[in-house]
């Protein structure tokens, strides 16, 4: 099969594409023919070795995590699929290696679910990831209807799912992106505020008494900000800065959960949770795809078609 696979640590330029075996199918695993895979940061950020110190990676190493496509065999004792059915998954096993930038992928059952037939592949491939992370984290947060949430980096991969989880939950969404997003998060059911200096004002002049929880997924120095706004200081979660933690809030780090899977396709399949593409490469043009994931600058979800 072909794949997208490091050497060794390093960055975008050293990506190859090359042909590697087909993976074997464990039992309690299924086989994905991939259709299509989405970009991360967490992808280049692991191929740096920033993420040497928590993870075990072994080489070559295949990156991606999120995968859209079709069961192509299953492994033994898997009642759950048959050859044929459509899903969806946040591929994480217990080291890093055998990753989704490939044709082929073995997924634990545990990372998969069934695909939302609302969605195309290239939409699909772009949930998983960020989307188990806004939700899990407004989970974690503990947000309930009527409340009002503060979402930092709402225009951003995980950011626009969170606002729309958020919305249909029944919440008020307050969230931080640059002017030229804003009528984009109107468009997802939030109310934008520019980031930088005075973002604290400017929050307070929409919610004067507070707001009920933060969440932040941007990382760049909002914990105190945040706490600052908050009614309870303890209601701040933050994928980003364990100051979050530190501080008395929380800090996530996303696990695969087929069941919150589930309700994602749920929500795409009401009309309730979409997906915006950035862009999409083909396969062959991860590294490109890198690059622009690293500016930091992209609305929605890069993705990669296989």
């Amino acid at each position: 099969m072909k794949a997208i696979v490091l050497e060794k640590y390093g960055s975008a330029d050293d990506l190859r594409l090359v042909d590697r075996p087909e993976p074997k199918v464990a039992p309690g695993e299924v086989l994905i023919r991939v259709r299509a895979a989405a970009v991360n940061p967490v992808d280049w950020k692991l191929a740096a070795g920033y993420l040497d110190p928590i993870m075990e990676v072994a080489f070559p190493l295949i990156s991606g995590w999120d995968v859209a496509g079709v069961i192509e065999a299953v492994g033994l004792d898997v009642p759950e699929y048959r050859v044929g059915d459509e899903v969806f998954g946040y591929v994480r096993k217990d080291w890093a290696q055998n990753g989704t930038y490939a044709e082929l992928v073995a997924a634990p059952v545990r990372c998969v679910a069934r695909k939302p037939a609302a969605l195309s592949w290239e939409e699909a491939a772009g949930v998983p990831l960020a989307g188990l992370t806004a939700h899990q984290s407004i989970r974690r947060a503990g947000v309930t209807a009527g409340e009002t949430v503060l979402v930092h980096a709402a225009s951003g991969g995980v950011g626009a799912f969170a606002v729309q989880i958020l919305v249909a939950l029944g919440a008020r969404v307050i969230g931080t992106a640059s002017e030229r997003n804003h009528e984009f998060l109107r468009g997802l059911g939030a109310e934008p505020v520019t980031y930088g200096d005075g973002l604290e004002e400017r929050v307070r002049a929409l919610a004067p008494e507070g707001v009920d929880a933060a969440l932040d997924f941007a990382g760049s120095g909002v914990v105190d900000l945040s706490q600052a706004l908050l009614k309870r200081p303890e209601r701040l979660v933050s994928i980003a800065d364990q100051a979050a933690a530190e501080k008395g809030g929380h800090s996530l780090w996303v696990r695969p959960d087929p069941e919150d899977l589930a309700e994602l396709a749920r929500l795409a399949d009401d009309g309730k949770l979409t997906v915006h593409v950035d862009r999409a490469f083909p396969l062959a043009e991860a590294a490109d795809a890198w690059r622009l994931s690293q500016e930091g600058r992209t609305r929605g979800k890069i993705v990669l078609t296989v």
